[in-house]
């Protein structure tokens, strides 16, 4: 097995046979949305695991459909879009250094490695950008410009969804559904953990996610 390759060196080959074999304690990386969050290298910025799944049926990925992930964080939204499917495209878009090594990491890791980077801030990054089919927001909505960008952008039709969890980014959400449309939902979710020698909830923080279609006629 490749874990106990022996040769430092070996002659030059002409043809390689290679059998793809689990091992017993390898992680099942299913192609439908909501990979579990340990899947993903990450400093905390990552939409977690049952918001992701929420956020992905939403965003309704479609073969050969872009994605502009904005404030990408770790990448975990771009890279379940383009592992719905072959043909899927994204761009993480994303400011902070470490978090884009994550998604460099991420992006190989979880096997698309044609996900493209893009190293700026929202709304400046976005300039030029080729014209997306969906976009999710998952940081940056309450940065004057990015919420109005990303919508002159979305090809009609589009579908824009943006999750906030701060008063100030839920009060931008609510003022955008006021001028566009649009559908809010609140998602509250907890888990199941230790207190003392029973077990109670704990919630996560609640997270309200805004989606909206781009008009055909727009």
């Amino acid at each position: 097995t490749a874990q106990d390759w022996p040769h430092a060196d070996i002659a030059a080959l002409n043809l390689v046979a290679i059998e793809c074999l689990a091992a017993p304690d390898a992680p099942r990386l299913h192609r439908l949305a909501g990979l579990p969050d340990s899947a993903f290298e990450h400093d905390g910025q990552l939409t977690k695991r049952d918001v992701r799944a929420i956020t992905l049926a939403r965003l309704a990925p479609q073969p050969g459909e872009l994605l502009w992930d904005v404030g990408a964080g770790c990448g975990s939204i771009g890279i379940e879009w383009m592992r719905a499917h072959p043909a899927c495209r994204a761009l993480a878009i994303e400011a902070d250094e470490g978090r884009q090594g994550f998604i460099e990491h991420n992006r190989d890791a979880l096997g698309v490695p044609g996900l493209q980077l893009v190293r700026g801030k929202a709304p400046m990054a976005l300039e030029g950008l080729e014209q997306p089919d969906a976009i999710f927001i998952g940081g940056g909505v309450t940065r004057e410009g990015v919420l109005d960008l990303c919508w002159a952008s979305l090809r009609p039709g589009g579908r824009l969804v943006a999750n906030a969890v701060t008063l100030q980014s839920e009060l931008a959400l609510a003022h955008f559904r006021e001028r566009h449309g649009g559908e809010l939902t609140r998602i509250h979710v907890a888990h199941a953990q230790p207190l003392g020698s029973f077990d109670t909830w704990r919630q996560a923080l609640p997270i309200t996610l805004l989606e909206v279609v781009k008009p055909v006629d727009a």
